[in-house]
């Protein structure tokens, strides 16, 4: 029963369950970031350069692949240089990484803000409270 509490201790640390959320969130924004990549990004730029579809471009290396299949047919027919897959892929990485840039910028920015917005002084104490009326009562007494 000893290994099973200290194992349950290990789980429920911070560092566990903040590596798990982080995780499962990362998973969950890996959809979105997608999503943006490859619905919205990737069109235009395939637009900008007339209609290319980047993730079909290939070199075939094998005899038995005819030019102008789609990327996974030729595959199937025997190797192939598929050079636009990579390309696709590396554009796919570089908006992934300036997006994230943009999102841990932002939070940097607001944790500086509220790092900088001024701390409320606490209270004075009892103490400081009655020190400072024995010193004040002692400069009237001494400019008597």
């Amino acid at each position: 029963m000893g290994m099973m509490k200290e194992f349950k201790e290990f789980a429920m640390r911070g560092n566990v369950m903040d590596l798990a959320i982080g995780i499962i969130i990362g998973a969950a924004f890996s959809g979105l970031v997608n999503s943006v990549v490859n619905d919205l990004f990737m069109p235009l730029v395939g637009a900008a350069l007339g209609d290319m579809d980047f993730s079909n471009l290939y070199v075939p290396l094998a005899d038995a692949v005819p030019q102008g299949l789609a990327l996974e047919e030729a595959r199937k027919l025997g190797a192939v240089f598929a050079w636009g897959n990579f390309v696709t892929v590396m554009l796919n990485f570089l908006i992934l990484s300036f997006i994230i840039f943009l999102i841990v910028k932002g939070m940097n920015r607001m944790m500086r803000k509220k790092a900088a917005a001024p701390a409320v002084p606490p209270a004075p104490t009892k103490e400081e409270v009655l020190l400072t009326e024995m010193r004040d009562a002692l400069r009237t007494i001494a400019a008597k």
